[in-house]
């Protein structure tokens, strides 16, 4: 009679990478920033939706949108769902760059996440320069 295999021990099968293994790096830390603002903007465009529906309900919903977004509070959310927007903007024209099969050795992929980070503060603080100017 054929005698039957005992299985592998544990200790033989390979281990998974974990966190002491790894050290951070810029386009890693992109990558999670990347998620992080994508789930950000869900957030971001129920506020949008429920300012355009308070235009839309009459002048006492939108004014209580208003004083909402106006009081310190609402402004920095909203600075911050600026800047999840641009840099998830950001984070996409980079994963673009990549799907053409450009910026993939080290130097240049260590360049594209800090421009990633740059151009997107940049951006938001342009933005909000020039509305807090106009308006």
């Amino acid at each position: 009679m054929a005698e039957a295999k005992a299985p592998a021990r544990a200790a033989e099968r390979p281990l998974s990478p974990h966190l002491q293994i790894y050290s951070l790096t810029w386009t890693m830390a992109m990558s999670v920033i990347h998620r992080a603002t994508g789930a950000a903007l869900y957030a971001g465009t129920l506020l949008l939706a429920y300012w355009l529906v308070s235009l839309a309900v009459g002048p006492r919903a939108f004014a209580v949108a208003q004083d909402l977004f106006g009081s310190v509070v609402g402004r920095v959310v909203l600075f911050g769902y600026t800047w999840a927007l641009f840099h998830h903007m950001a984070g996409g024209i980079r994963h673009f760059i990549w799907d053409f099969g450009y910026g993939f050795d080290q130097k240049a992929r260590f360049a594209l996440a800090r421009a990633t980070l740059i151009v997107s503060l940049v951006l938001t603080v342009l933005v909000w320069v020039i509305g807090l100017s106009v308006g």
